[in-house]
């Protein structure tokens, strides 16, 4: 393809005919979505692992030479750069770690490539090296490979970070929305929204009574868990920008059926909730940094529920839906008051650059 034709987008209005990238491009919303399907998997289609970029997960999973290998790569632009419950560096390894253990493996070896501006303080640069290696330490994942590159002041915000990740998926683990199937019970780890409201309290100068710290943290460990549980596990996926909405939305639509949730059911910090209706946000739209989303047999639910609860990363574990056959590719939520209404994804992040 050589020219781009934006006449055969269905980016939503009013930004279908946008010639320029914006934020929202980047946000996790509709918008990334149209970007990615309309730019760079067109321009990157015909190459020998194509079908497994077609996928669009967390992490690609493909065989080498005999081994399944999960491949993740993220980069990172949060700003502030320091924020309650972390900094860009443990934030980006994490990261990469959960990307990588969303697909069943185990995470190995983690290469990091940092581009820097022109006067950040080399202090603050220390710092934030050794909190990367402090994150890989305590999830015994090894940094093995990296790159640094510096421009001019004024280019740069500071620090822009990448990481990517390999892992080992064990054999016989099978996770995707090709899993996903009516009656599967949907699980997520512990309260949402923690991350996105810890930036926005910094980057806002907020105050809301209470100290909103960051969830961000590596899940390896509780996947393992959950895995060597046995329990009949589908699919996880780590709900990060776009929040709980955007991860079942995509769900929904990769896997062809529809999501039925319980509003209540949806752990909330009471803090969180607070702040996100002072803010005028919907919690299930915020960011997160250290929780997962799993799409489990029903009759597995119970037992995995037990497995998560019994680690730290899991304790606030809870059911909040069901996979259905009814309106498939979309996510509705049952309310208190005996409704329901259609979660949708956001047109674009509510809080740009929370990761």
């Amino acid at each position: 393809m050589s020219e781009f034709d934006l006449e055969g987008w269905t980016c939503p209005a009013p930004l279908r005919n946008q010639p320029n990238i914006v934020m929202g491009h980047g946000g996790g919303g509709r918008l990334s979505g149209e970007l990615i399907e309309n730019v760079f998997v067109p321009a990157f289609a015909g190459t020998q692992l194509a079908s497994v970029l077609s996928q669009l997960g967390d992490a690609a999973v493909f065989d080498l030479g005999g081994a399944r290998l999960a491949f993740s790569t993220d980069s990172f632009v949060v700003r502030p750069r320091v924020f309650p419950g972390g900094n860009i560096g443990d934030l980006a390894i994490n990261g990469t770690i959960n990307d990588v253990a969303m697909s069943g493996a185990s995470p190995i070896a983690i290469s990091v490539g940092v581009i820097l501006e022109e006067g950040l303080a080399i202090e603050e640069l220390g710092r934030i090296a050794a909190a990367m290696g402090v994150a890989a330490r305590k999830a015994g994942v090894s940094i093995v490979t990296g790159d640094t590159k510096v421009v001019d002041r004024g280019h740069g915000d500071g620090i822009y970070i990448n990481t990517s990740g390999v892992g080992l998926v064990p054999a016989g683990c099978d996770l995707g929305p090709h899993r996903v199937r009516p009656g599967d019970s949907i699980i997520v780890s512990g309260p949402i929204g923690m991350h996105g409201i810890a930036i926005m309290s910094v980057r806002e100068g907020l105050e809301f009574g209470s100290d909103i710290r960051s969830d961000s943290a590596p899940l390896n460990g509780i996947v393992s868990n959950m895995i060597a549980s046995g329990a009949d596990i589908h699919m996880m996926r780590d709900p990060t920008r776009g929040g709980v909405a955007a991860t079942l939305n995509e769900i929904a639509l990769a896997s062809g059926t529809g999501i039925e949730i319980i509003e209540h059911a949806v752990p909330v910090d009471e803090d969180v909730r607070a702040a996100c209706g002072f803010l005028g946000l919907d919690p299930m739209c915020v960011a997160n940094e250290g929780k997962l989303v799993a799409f489990v047999a029903a009759d597995s639910c119970e037992a995995l529920l037990d497995v998560m609860q019994r680690h730290p990363y899991g304790r606030g574990a809870t059911s909040i839906g069901t996979v259905v056959e009814a309106h498939p590719g979309v996510v509705v939520a049952k309310t208190a008051i005996g409704g329901t209404r259609v979660v949708d994804f956001a047109l674009a992040e509510q809080l740009p650059r929370i990761c």
